[in-house]
């Protein structure tokens, strides 16, 4: 039920969309016959396009659905990016509209004509030139974004620990093996101490993507590779995953924690199943409570969390440090916004009392090849120990 409810308002969503475009485009635009026709027939063909993707998606193989796929979800994000420039559009109609008759005027359907002609102009010459600059900053790479996080209790001989963090790769029918191949270099390249892949690696099934993943077994940290599910690994077959990801070198933590550390000093390192876990996998779902059993007060603590509202929970258990994905920074903005309904935090790092939780852009994206407004990101955080006890600070570059 809540998988036809879901169907139902994504192709309800997407048909209205489609549905408003044609409005403004085609019919206020009053085209030509012929050219009417050919704009209906080509709006129509994008809506059914998203849809059908997603089975493609499962019919095809994944060398297939790169390029059959890819302008699809080119479209997908220029159909984000036309809904809100038709919308800011249509804002500023209504007003100077209301302006107009409250000063008297009346605009004669000769100037309406004009004005929807002048707004579909602008609207997609607007999003042709927003659809350039954002296919460029999602297909550019992931930079590398340092920030250095003091951590209360950290021993100072720690103090320099680097961590690195990738998230949401999503992995499938856009971002494939040597991309990642890249990823892994670069991150081998800033000789981090640990690596934290903090959920949505996968966007498909294990038989699919099992040699695009080997990639990461080329990952070098002197304390290895620690992963915790996202979301998307629950659409991906979560179970085969967790029994797949060991063998290419991860340690996955499912409401757990290990000890990290060199000369007999150590911090916690713990993480915990997404909180969409529940009720899309037997025995799946964040307990935090377990996770950190029988740790000590005042130990120092870095928590692995898909999503920034696990801050909400950490910072009740005080957890130093929790580092998150997710959210893609919004991705295409201004979709950023809107993550905030769902989300504490949607990008950078914040203080929730003791706890500081820094959110990722994430290293790859979801969707449209697609990013206005964010970039895709590397994160090497260096853990700091405080001057004094109980002392926190922060830095970004």
């Amino acid at each position: 039920m809540r998988f036809v409810i879901f169907i139902s308002l994504a192709l309800g969503i997407v048909g209205g969309t489609h549905y408003y475009f044609w409005l403004r485009l085609v019919r206020d635009t009053s085209l030509p016959p012929a050219l009417r026709l050919l704009a209906t027939i080509l709006i129509v063909l994008l809506a059914v396009s998203l849809p059908a993707s997603f089975f493609l998606l499962r019919a095809l193989s994944l060398h297939a659905a790169r390029a059959v796929l890819f302008p699809v979800y080119v479209w997908m994000g220029i159909m984000l990016l036309l809904l809100t420039a038709l919308a800011g559009t249509d804002l500023l109609r209504v007003l100077g509209t209301l302006i107009a008759r409250l000063a008297g005027a009346s605009v004669d359907p000769a100037r309406r004509l004009l004005l929807a002609r002048w707004q579909a102009g602008l609207a997609l010459g607007a999003v042709a030139l927003a659809t350039i600059f954002s296919v460029r900053a999602a297909m550019g790479g992931a930079r590398v974004r340092r920030v250095e996080v003091t951590l209360p209790g950290l021993p100072a001989a720690l103090d320099g620990t680097k961590l690195a963090q990738l998230t949401d790769l999503h992995l499938g029918a856009t971002l494939g093996k040597r991309w990642l191949e890249g990823v892994v270099a670069r991150v081998n390249e800033l000789e981090p101490d640990l690596v934290a892949i903090t959920g949505d690696l996968v966007d498909e099934r294990v038989p699919k993507l099992r040699d695009t993943v080997s990639a990461v077994r080329a990952l070098r940290a002197r304390h290895g590779v620690f992963f915790v599910t996202g979301n998307h690994e629950y659409y991906s077959g979560a179970r085969e995953w967790m029994e797949e990801l060991p063998r290419h070198g991860l340690r996955v933590l499912r409401n757990e924690r290990v000890q990290v550390g060199r000369d007999g000093v150590s911090f916690e390192l713990a993480g915990i199943d997404d909180h969409s876990a529940r009720g899309m996998a037997p025995g799946h779902g964040p307990d935090l409570s377990r996770a950190l059993a029988g740790v000590a007060p005042g130990r120092p603590i870095v928590l692995l969390a898909h999503q920034p509202k696990a801050v909400l929970e950490a910072q009740r258990h005080g957890v130093g440090l929790v580092l998150s994905g997710h959210t893609h920074g919004g991705q295409i903005w201004p979709w950023r916004y809107f993550v905030y309904l769902q989300q504490p935090v949607v990008a950078g790092l914040r203080r929730y009392g003791e706890t500081q939780v820094y959110v990722s852009d994430g290293t790859g994206f979801w969707g449209p090849p697609m990013r206005l407004g964010t970039r895709s990101e590397i994160t090497l955080i260096t853990l700091r120990a405080p001057a004094q006890p109980g002392g926190a600070a922060a830095h970004i570059r």
